[in-house]
């Protein structure tokens, strides 16, 4: 039996989840402006997953990409959910834009 699928399966799973806090975190702390830090993390994830032998480790490396770009829709709408009250804002961060 391969249990390669599953274990990809419950890792995604698991990174997704693992994002959520990170997306919340990054805008109360520094708002969209590291937006480009999930972008080159993001970028070299997918770069790597190119020249990874391993089928599994090339696909969770992808998934990692794909989970730091999303990252960066997300941090974004995430600003967009502080503005609606949904989220708390940082108070010391009120005066700065992001």
């Amino acid at each position: 039996m391969h249990y390669e699928g599953v274990l990809l399966g419950l890792c995604t799973f698991l990174i997704i989840g693992a994002f959520h806090p990170v997306v919340i975190k990054s805008e109360y702390y520094f708002g969209t402006r590291v937006w480009w830090i999930f972008l080159v993390i993001g970028l070299g994830f997918l770069c790597a997953s190119l020249f990874i032998a391993s089928l599994f480790w090339s696909c969770l490396c992808a998934i990692l990409g794909v989970t730091n770009l999303w990252t960066i829709l997300e941090l974004f709408e995430q600003k967009e959910r502080v503005k609606k009250g949904w989220f708390p804002e940082n108070p010391k961060r009120k005066s700065r834009k992001s």
